[in-house]
C-alpha cells in the first residue's frame, strides 16, 4: 500500500505530500505532489545494505531555494533554447533569459515548484502515483493550456518507470525530462567519477561556448565522449577537449534514432555497491550531466553535495530542437497527444 505523508506547505497555503512506493524486494521510491519531485530511490546493495541512490534535500523549502533541479520533473521544455525565443506557426514567443541570453529548463518559473493533483493506484506491473496539472496559456512563455500527466511506477523487477502524457489546446513545445541526480554508491558517498558508464550511441551534439548545439552531429570515435565500451566517468572528464571545457565536464546530448521505440540508451555502474542502472527511452536524445555546478548544497542527512556528486541521465528531445530545423521537432500540435516512457532499471552485478 502506498504511504502518503505530509511534506510541507507552500507560500500560497497549499499542502504537499510525500508518497512512498515499495516493491516485494524492499526497494522503495519516494515522490511528491510538489513539483512531481523524485525525493529518494532506495534499494539493497551487493552486501544487503540499503542505499539511497538519489541526491535530494530534507525539506520542501530546500527545493524552492535551489537552481540544481534536484529530482525535478522538468517541463514544459527541458534543456536550452537559443535566444530565449521560439516561433510556433509563424508567431514568435519570448521566453525568460535565465542563462545568459538563452532559456534553460523553461525559465525561473519552474515546473517543479508547482502543486500537482495526485492519484494513487496499482496495476499488473506495480504501484504507481500519477500527478496531473494544467499549465495555463503563456506560463513560462509557451502557448496553449497544456495538460500534463506524469506517472511514476515501481515494479517488482526494480524498474522505476516514468510515463508522460500531455495535450494542448494550441500547438506548443513539449520536451519533458527528469532531472534526478544518481549516485549508485549512495547519495552520501562522494563523487561519481569512479562509476562506469556505457552510452549506446555513436554521436553527440557539438556545442558552442553558451552550450547551445551548433547543429553539428559529431561521431564519438577518438573523442572523450565515447562511452560505447564501458568506461570510468572520471577517465576523460578533464581532458583538453573544447566541448568538455565549455561545459565544465559532461553536459552533452547523445543522439539516438527518432523512431519513438523504447530502447536501451545507457547503463551506469556503481563503483563499489554492485548496483547498476540501465536507462531505456523512446526519445531521440539523452543528456548526460555530471553535476558540474554542484557547489556544497546541503542535502539529505546533512551531506554537502560537491561537484560531480551525482550524474543525471535525462531522456529528451535535443536541446534547442524547437529552433533547429535539422533536429527532430518537439512541436505538439493542438489537439494531439504526446506520450513518452523512460525506465530506470536497477540490478546487482
Amino acid at each position: 500500500m502506498i504511504e502518503q505523508l505530509f511534506f510541507g506547505e507552500t507560500d500560497r497555503g497549499e499542502f504537499a505530500s510525500r508518497f512512498i512506493l515499495e516493491n516485494k524486494n524492499g526497494m522503495w521510491i519516494e515522490v511528491s505532489d510538489f513539483g512531481a519531485l523524485v525525493l529518494s530511490i532506495s534499494l539493497r546493495d551487493k552486501n544487503g545494505f540499503m542505499r539511497d541512490v538519489a541526491l535530494g534535500f530534507e525539506n520542501m523549502e530546500d527545493y524552492l531555494n535551489t537552481e540544481t533541479g534536484m529530482g525535478a520533473y522538468v517541463g514544459r521544455n527541458a534543456n536550452r533554447i537559443k535566444g530565449a525565443c521560439v516561433n510556433i506557426e509563424g508567431v514568435n514567443y519570448s521566453l525568460e533569459t535565465n542563462e545568459g541570453n538563452n532559456n534553460l529548463h523553461s525559465g525561473y518559473n519552474r515546473s517543479h515548484c508547482q502543486i500537482y493533483y495526485s492519484k494513487k493506484g496499482i496495476e499488473d506491473r506495480g504501484e504507481y502515483v500519477e500527478f496531473y496539472r494544467v499549465s495555463p496559456h503563456l506560463e513560462q512563455g509557451f502557448p496553449g493550456n497544456l495538460a500534463q500527466v506524469i506517472r511514476y511506477t515501481l515494479t517488482d523487477s526494480n524498474e522505476f518507470i516514468i510515463d508522460y502524457e500531455m495535450y494542448s489546446d494550441m500547438s506548443t513545445i513539449v520536451n519533458p525530462t527528469n532531472h534526478t541526480y544518481f549516485n549508485l554508491d549512495g547519495h552520501d558517498s562522494g563523487t561519481v567519477l569512479e562509476h562506469e558508464l556505457e552510452i549506446y550511441s555513436d554521436a553527440f551534439l557539438n556545442i558552442n561556448e553558451e552550450m547551445i548545439p551548433t547543429g553539428d552531429v559529431v561521431n564519438v570515435s577518438d573523442t572523450p565522449m565515447d562511452f560505447r565500451i564501458r568506461k570510468r566517468i572520471g577517465n576523460d572528464i578533464n581532458v583538453d577537449f573544447i566541448p568538455l571545457k565549455y561545459a565544465n565536464g559532461y553536459d552533452h546530448n547523445y543522439v539516438f534514432e527518432n523512431d519513438r521505440k523504447l530502447k536501451k540508451v545507457a547503463k551506469l555502474y556503481g563503483a563499489d555497491s554492485g548496483i547498476t542502472m540501465t536507462v531505456l527511452s523512446d526519445l531521440c536524445g539523452l543528456q548526460i550531466y555530471t553535476g558540474n555546478f554542484l557547489n556544497g548544497e546541503k542535502g539529505k542527512d546533512g551531506v554537502c553535495y560537491q561537484k560531480n556528486s551525482g550524474i543525471c541521465l535525462e531522456t529528451q528531445f535535443y536541446p534547442n530542437a524547437c529552433n533547429e530545423k535539422k533536429f527532430p521537432s518537439p512541436l505538439l500540435e493542438a489537439g494531439k497527444k504526446f506520450v513518452s516512457r523512460t525506465i530506470y532499471k536497477f540490478e546487482l552485478q
